[in-house]
């Protein structure tokens, strides 16, 4: 008989328990609490821990991951049994050195046992998606242009993207993964993204009807903060702005996403910045960050730069937009940073000194003079990592 009854508990890798997309059947707080699990409860909780290890810190031994995770050798042995023959562990080879005994054989995750299909839906003239293994590493990929469409028509091109790339699959399709401008609650429904015209747009359940399989639709700049958590050099209390079609941010406070109470947290974009500005934004105000940030409000007051001074003052000014919306959050949580998500040629330079000039001038210097802002390192494909991120998060329970 399998043994279930004990409940490993890895301090080490306990802080990366609760990154990504909260799950129903996610455990964690009852194992903090002592009170006693189902036995299925705790095989899966064990389970998770194991891959979450194997896929953090590389190969371990069967007697490595029992004595790191407090469960038994047979507990460990029962689980990497399973997990060997769902292909998501393989055997390594022998411990190389020269230890007395038996060497012991090494396990290590197999990045390559599924695949993900993820969609980045927050550039301006298209949609981008991929098939990327479990590594992040992009198998294929596709594109579809927008044309200006929204409503019901967007969707249609959500749909068919995902029909095109889900023909590519070469593995056993883990999931489909979305990230999305807008407001997104944890069922897939975006109740609100008024750069895509889209109002209660139940897109999980599209998703899931039309292909079948397991979806994971969360707002983009909540997937870019998972992505540069889980592939980046993201510190545990950070702050992630996306710069696309629209202008959002991803939260983490401890390694763990802020959501809010309305799935809200991170809509800065829509933060009035200046009352008295002509400048017309899509949700009905005048004056938002969005209307001097987002790529398309940029891209046009570039146009019109005749010099290089002019060109650098019209970053600076978004800059300072930027900053002014930024300083109070950076004064009421303390973060100590704030990653820049988007097109570097506009992000980096003026832009970036202009938004940390701000926030110094604004919040307490002595307090948070020492933030630092930097560019992800993660390129375009942040969205699209941090879909896959979510998928992992939500199935295997191991980002």
């Amino acid at each position: 008989m399998k043994s279930t009854d004990q409940v490993g508990t890895a301090p080490s890798v306990a802080p990366e328990q609760t990154v990504g997309i909260p799950r129903q059947d996610r455990i964690p707080a009852r194992v903090r609490s002592g009170e006693k699990l189902l036995p299925e409860q705790a095989r899966v909780h064990n389970r998770e821990l194991l891959l979450r290890m194997l896929y953090r810190e590389g190969p371990h031994s069967r007697a490595d991951l029992a004595r790191r995770t407090g469960l038994t050798r047979v507990s460990v042995s029962d689980v990497v049994s399973d997990l060997l023959t769902d292909d998501l562990v393989r055997e390594m080879g022998m411990r190389a050195g020269s230890r007395p005994g038996k060497p012991a054989m090494m396990l290590g995750f197999n990045e390559h046992a599924y695949q993900t299909v993820a969609l980045d839906l927050s550039h301006s003239t298209l949609y981008r998606g991929a098939v990327l293994d479990l590594g992040g590493s992009v198998v294929t990929r596709r594109q579809v242009e927008i044309a200006g469409s929204t409503g019901a028509e967007a969707v249609a091109r959500v749909v068919g993207l995902v029909r095109e790339l889900t023909d590519e699959v070469t593995a056993p399709l883990l999931g489909i993964g979305v990230g999305t401008p807008g407001i997104v609650d944890l069922g897939g429904v975006i109740l609100g993204a008024p750069n895509l015209g889209w109002q209660d747009v139940n897109l999980r359940s599209v998703l899931t009807e039309r292909f079948a399989c397991p979806v994971v639709v969360a707002n983009d700049a909540n997937a870019a903060a998972l992505a540069e958590r889980s592939y980046g050099e993201s510190a545990p209390d950070s702050l992630l702005v996306r710069v696309g079609v629209g202008v959002g941010a991803g939260l983490l406070l401890g390694g763990t996403p802020v959501l809010g109470s309305r799935f809200a947290a991170g809509e800065i974009g829509h933060v009035v910045v200046d009352s008295d500005s002509d400048r017309s934004c899509v949700c009905g105000k005048f004056g938002c960050l969005e209307t001097w940030l987002s790529t398309r409000r940029i891209q046009e007051d570039l146009s019109g730069a005749r010099t290089e001074a002019e060109h650098a003052r019209v970053l600076a000014v978004a800059g300072e937009a930027l900053g002014r919306v930024l300083a109070p959050i950076v004064a009421a949580l303390n973060v100590s940073e704030i990653v820049l998500s988007g097109p570097q040629r506009v992000l980096e330079g003026p832009l970036a000194a202009a938004t940390t000039r701000t926030i110094r001038q604004r919040a307490l210097t002595e307090v948070h003079g020492d933030i630092v802002l930097r560019l992800s390192g993660l390129g375009d494909d942040i969205v699209l990592r941090g879909a896959t991120a979510m998928v992992m998060s939500q199935q295997l329970g191991i980002v």
